[in-house]
């Protein structure tokens, strides 16, 4: 072997491509800014999140706060006007036994709110089962429209509780005349956001409709309902509100059970701080219901979530 081939050797040896083994101690730690930063983000996020909280809770609790203050104020003023403390005494008793009965005058406020609702419930579905079809057949036919928009025109303004003479003098009694009453107090909004509804559909879905010869039921069931659904839940839901409102005058005027009727009896025993229960009360019934329209609205919306 000569003298150049020897020299040759250890050369091509020693020319590997493959990369050397780096010791675990001499390796870059890639992984270490990664926490501080992860802290920092988590930092961020949890102070965002507080901030939201803050901002959502801090000024309801200031509202109440300022409100319950000039409660006091006014109680301190006036010795007939119940003080907080003593409403919400009140309240606890009150609340401590809410379905008691001793007669059919003399009934917990659990069952005067039962009672209250099983009307409202009967008139607002009577409502709905009448006044959304009309709304559908109002929208879709222009005859309709033209025959029964002066009517309704002329109806809806007047007071709910202006029917309720009329409703007494057809039913002969108090609780079906403040079933009429809710009734025909639900019924207008319903009719006239569904209404609204149909003449808003795109022309291009009833021109489409029309070239595919179309039912007239599935007009409605395929292409109207979906598109109108939005605004029948918006009738639904200013309805229920009014019929809320409405049962509590109507219940002081026909008397029985409910929480009107339970309303005007307490003012006959001076109870002053059980009329501001039952405010309470009528308040946080009214937001329950429409809070749970207002989920269903949510629910069954077709835009961006």
């Amino acid at each position: 072997m000569t003298t150049a081939s020897l020299a040759a050797g250890p050369k091509t040896a020693a020319a590997p491509n493959t990369p050397k083994e780096i010791p675990m101690a001499a390796q870059p730690a890639t992984a270490t800014p990664a926490a501080p930063a992860s802290a920092a983000k988590q930092g961020v996020d949890l102070g965002e999140v507080l901030g939201n909280f803050f901002r959502k809770v801090i000024p309801p609790l200031l509202g109440f706060a300022f409100i319950i203050g000039i409660w006091a104020l006014v109680s301190m003023k006036s010795s007939d006007f119940p003080s907080p403390a003593k409403t919400w005494n009140a309240a606890v008793v009150l609340f401590s036994d809410p379905f008691y009965s001793n007669g059919p005058n003399d009934q917990g406020i659990g069952w005067n709110i039962l009672s209250s609702l099983k009307r409202v419930a009967i008139g607002f579905g009577v409502a709905a089962l009448v006044g959304i079809p009309m709304g559908f057949i109002i929208g879709r036919f222009a005859f309709m429209n033209s025959m029964l928009e002066p009517i309704i025109s002329i109806l809806r303004p007047v007071s709910p509780l202006a029917w309720l003479p009329i409703g007494l003098m057809v039913f002969k009694a108090a609780d079906p005349a403040s079933t009429w009453t809710i009734f025909i107090c639900s019924i207008w909004p319903m009719i006239l956001n569904t209404a609204q509804g149909v003449q808003r559909v795109p022309q291009d879905y009833m021109n489409v409709a029309r070239v595919l010869n179309l039912s007239e039921f599935k007009i409605i069931t395929k292409i109207l309902f979906p598109s109108v659904l939005p605004y029948m839940l918006t009738g639904i839901r200013l309805s229920i509100g009014t019929a809320w409102l409405v049962i509590v005058a109507a219940e002081m005027l026909t008397g029985g059970v409910g929480i009107g009727f339970w309303v005007w009896d307490e003012w006959n025993n001076l109870k002053v701080e059980h009329i501001i229960i039952a405010i309470f009360v009528i308040g946080i019934v009214g937001l329950v219901l429409e809070q749970m329209l207002l989920l269903v609205a949510r629910r069954f919306s077709y835009g961006e979530r």
